[in-house]
C-alpha cells in the first residue's frame, strides 16, 4: 500500500525557494527580458533568479545593461519575495482573499520565520507586510532627492529598485556597473541605504518589541533597553558593536590607501567606513572597490559577512544571536560555569546547540564551495574565499570575481547562494527522513579529550 506523500514544514520552505527560482529563471530567459531583445544564456538566467530570491546581489551579467524594464520588474519582485520569504507572500496571498488559514498554515509561518509561538501570526503577517510597504516607499521617496535630478524620470525607477534591494538586503542596483561608487560621499544616499539595510537586518520582531517598549514610556526614570526582552537586547546591542566596531576598524587599516578612501577628507572617510562596515552584513551595496580593500580589511569583512544580521528578518549569514550566544558558550567554559547567560537571562540548551550546529554547517558550505571553486578558477584564494562567504552568508560583495565565473564555478556559486538562504538548520532538518524516537535507549557516556 503506498504511503501517503507528507511533506514537513521545512520541506515545503526549501522547495518553494526552488520553485520561485525556477519560475524566475524561466521569465529571465524569456526574450522580452533582454534589453536587446536576445535571451540570455540560460545559466545566467539562472544565476540572476538566485541571487535574487536568495536576496544575495552577486551577478554574472550587469543589471541595468543586460536586462529590459520587463526583466527589471522580475528581478524586483523576486528580490521582494526572497527578502520576506514565498511562505510569507503565500500567507499573505490567502489572507487577502479571506482564506481560513489552517494549522499546517501557521505551522509553516512559524517555522518560515524561526518563530517560538504561533500566537497572533496573521497579524503579525499583516504588520510586516504593512511595515515593509511603508518603508521602503518613504526609502523610494529619500532617494528620489538624488536620483531625480541625476537620472530624471528614470530615477524614479532606480529610487524604488533601490529601496525595495536595500531593505531586503539584496544589494542589486539598476544605476550602473560600480554599484553606488559615484555616490560614496553622498549623505542622502548613504544614510538612506544604511538605515534601510539595518532595518531589514534588525528583523521584525525586534520591531515590535521596540514598538511595545515606546508605548510603555511614560516618565524620565524608565528603562527604555532593559524593558526588552532577551532577543532584542542581544540583537541590537550586537548589532551596534559590530556596526561601529567594523567602521572603526575599516577606518583605521584603509585610512591611508589611496585605492580605497586614503583620498578623501576625514567626514567622507568616516561615512564611508560606516557604509562599509554595514553593507558586509549582508546588503552587497558597495562604494569602494572590495579588491582594493587590505588584507586587514578583508578580515574583518569576512568575519561581518559570516556573521551577517539578525533572525526574522531580511538579512543573512550566520546572525547575531547565533554569534553571541557561541561567544557566551566560549566564556561560560572559560569560567567553567554550567549556564550559559546573557543580560542576567540563561539561555536553553536547544539554543546553544543550535546556534553550534548553524555555525558549524555554515563554516562547512564555505569551506567545500572555496574548495570546489578553487578548482574551476585561477584566482587568489582571498579572492575566492570572499566570493563564497558572500554566497554563504547571502551578502553579493565580490572582488570582482563573478563575472569571470565559467559555467561550472556558476553552479557552485548558485548552490551556495541557495543553501545560504535557506539556512544550514533548515537543510539538517529536511534531509532527516524520521524523528527521533522519544523513547530511545540512550548511549553509554565515555570522555574524551578536548583541546
Amino acid at each position: 500500500m503506498n504511503k501517503k506523500l507528507s511533506l514537513s514544514t521545512t520541506h515545503v520552505i526549501l522547495i518553494s525557494f526552488i520553485i520561485v527560482i525556477f519560475i524566475g529563471s524561466v521569465l529571465l530567459v524569456l526574450p522580452i527580458s533582454s534589453k536587446n531583445g536576445i535571451s540570455v544564456n540560460y545559466i545566467d538566467a539562472l544565476f540572476t533568479a538566485t541571487t535574487s530570491t536568495c536576496v544575495t546581489g552577486l551577478v554574472t551579467v550587469p543589471t541595468y545593461s543586460t536586462w529590459s524594464m520587463f526583466g527589471q520588474i522580475v528581478i524586483l519582485i523576486l528580490i521582494q519575495i526572497g527578502g520576506l520569504g514565498v511562505v510569507a507572500f503565500m500567507s499573505a496571498f490567502m489572507i487577502i482573499i479571506n482564506k481560513k488559514l489552517k494549522f499546517k498554515d501557521y505551522q509553516l509561518i512559524q517555522d518560515a520565520f524561526n518563530l517560538n509561538t504561533m500566537s497572533g501570526l496573521k497579524q503579525f503577517i499583516k504588520h510586516v507586510f504593512l511595515c515593509t510597504l511603508l518603508i521602503e516607499v518613504i526609502g523610494a521617496i529619500l532617494y528620489m532627492f538624488v536620483f531625480i535630478p541625476d537620472y530624471g524620470t528614470k530615477g524614479i525607477w532606480i529610487s524604488i529598485f533601490n529601496s525595495v534591494s536595500a531593505f531586503c538586503n539584496a544589494g542589486i542596483d539598476v544605476i550602473g556597473e560600480v554599484s553606488l561608487f559615484e555616490y560614496a560621499t553622498n549623505p542622502l544616499v548613504n544614510v538612506t541605504t544604511s538605515l534601510l539595510i539595518v532595518l531589514g537586518g534588525l528583523g521584525f520582531i525586534v520591531w515590535w518589541d521596540i514598538l511595545r517598549v515606546m508605548k510603555q514610556f511614560k516618565n524620565k526614570k524608565f528603562n527604555c533597553f532593559k524593558s526588552l526582552t532577551l532577543h532584542s537586547k542581544i540583537v541590537i546591542s550586537s548589532t551596534l558593536v559590530l556596526i561601529f566596531g567594523g567602521a572603526l576598524l575599516i577606518f583605521l587599516f584603509e585610512y591611508n590607501n589611496v585605492n580605497t578612501i586614503g583620498v578623501y577628507n576625514i567626514f567622507d572617510k568616516i561615512q564611508i567606513s560606516i557604509f562599509q562596515s554595514i553593507t558586509t552584513r549582508t546588503a552587497g551595496f558597495a562604494t569602494i572597490p572590495q579588491e582594493n580593500l587590505t588584507d586587514q580589511s578583508v578580515i574583518i569583512c569576512l568575519i561581518l559577512m559570516f556573521i551577517g544580521g539578525s533572525p526574522v528578518g531580511t538579512a543573512g549569514g550566520i546572525k547575531t544571536i547565533t554569534a553571541v550566544s557561541l561567544l557566551a558558550i566560549a566564556i561560560a567554559s572559560i569560567r567553567n560555569k554550567k549556564e550559559v547567560a546573557l543580560f542576567n537571562r540563561n539561555l536553553s540548551s536547544e539554543i546553544t546547540r543550535k546556534a553550534v550546529a548553524v555555525t558549524a554547517m555554515s563554516f562547512m558550505i564555505v569551506m567545500i564551495s572555496t574548495i570546489l571553486l578553487s578548482l574551476t578558477i585561477d584566482r587568489s584564494i582571498v579572492d575566492i574565499l570572499y566570493e563564497t562567504v558572500s554566497a554563504t552568508a547571502t551578502v553579493g560583495l565580490s572582488r570582482n570575481l563573478t563575472p569571470s565565473l565559467n559555467s561550472v564555478g556558476k553552479i557552485i556559486v548558485i548552490i551556495t547562494m541557495y543553501l545560504g538562504r535557506v539556512g544550514p538548520i533548515s537543510l539538517a532538518i529536511a534531509f532527516k527522513s524520521k524523528k527521533e524516537s522519544s523513547n530511545i535507549i540512550l548511549n553509554p557516556t565515555e570522555e574524551v579529550s578536548i583541546g
